[in-house]
């Protein structure tokens, strides 16, 4: 190892100032170093911002659209489909058409199917407030458990309650709940279990729903909550474009996770003022 010599007293002191200077310009480098990456954090976040706000307003335009589609349609195609369902019912049971019960069936399902169809269509363009009414969360789900266990079973399928006594705002959570559990129960082979708990996390109210299927695809993730979006053979779209609309109308937020072994969605609403 050589060791430095100097010459003079004075060949030391700049010695001594250089590597000051030195060690003073690595900190300044790492400084602006520290710098450059808060920087380049922050404007990934606001980048990350900036395309879920353009997402969320491609979902409004959606929603505007269904909304002007519902109020100008829904009505007016009801009501002449409730003249023919009544006459499809009445003449399915003459005696002199029973040959043709099955083709009456048939129509009367279509019929019903797209009064579903049109249902959604008009939950989506509802935009008065949402007449908020204080019940037990719990309590709700316990009155949903027997028609989604008969659900669940219907399909060699399992469902489970794990709940918290938890109290909420809500009217229209029924509506979320099934939906959620049903698009579960449908993503899952036979034997596959659904789980809906309901506990507290932070300053939010959280209903879990949890399923055993093979989980959703990462770019479709980003779609959930479209309207018309659906990797279903027979889907409308419009299923979780309601639950999404019912959380927003309760100023929920809706989380999902989703893997190889299934995928949970977290409504997560804020706990109502004491």
């Amino acid at each position: 190892m050589s060791t430095l010599k100097f010459q003079t007293i004075r060949d030391w002191e700049q010695y001594v100032d250089l590597k000051s200077e030195l060690m003073e310009l690595k900190a300044q480098l790492l400084n602006l170093q520290r710098m450059v990456d808060n920087k380049t954090k922050e404007l990934q976040q606001e980048v990350e911002k900036r395309e879920r706000i353009e997402q969320e307003v491609v979902k409004l335009e959606r929603f505007n659209i269904i909304g002007q589609l519902a109020a100008g349609l829904g009505h007016e195609v009801r009501n002449p489909m409730t003249t023919i369902r009544g006459f499809l019912q009445m003449l399915q049971n003459k005696t002199d058409l029973l040959t043709y019960k099955d083709y009456f069936d048939l129509m009367i399902e279509e019929l019903d199917r797209t009064n579903t169809i049109i249902t959604g269509f008009l939950s989506l363009a509802k935009h008065k407030p949402t007449e908020l009414k204080r019940q037990c969360l719990n309590k709700l789900l316990t009155n949903l458990f027997p028609l989604l266990l008969s659900d669940a079973y219907s399909h060699d399928k399992k469902c489970i309650f794990d709940l918290v006594d938890l109290d909420i705002d809500t009217n229209e959570v029924t509506q979320l709940v099934l939906n959620l559990a049903r698009n579960g129960l449908e993503a899952m082979p036979p034997d596959g279990c659904l789980t809906i708990r309901t506990y507290i996390d932070g300053q939010y109210i959280v209903l879990s729903v949890s399923d055993e299927g093979t989980g959703i695809n990462t770019e479709d993730l980003s779609k959930l909550g479209t309207p018309f979006f659906t990797t279903k053979d027979s889907g409308t779209g419009l299923g979780l474009a309601m639950c999404y609309s019912i959380a927003d109308k309760h100023k929920a937020l809706i989380d999902v996770q989703s893997g190889p072994d299934g995928t949970t969605f977290f409504v997560r609403f804020p706990q109502p003022p004491v």
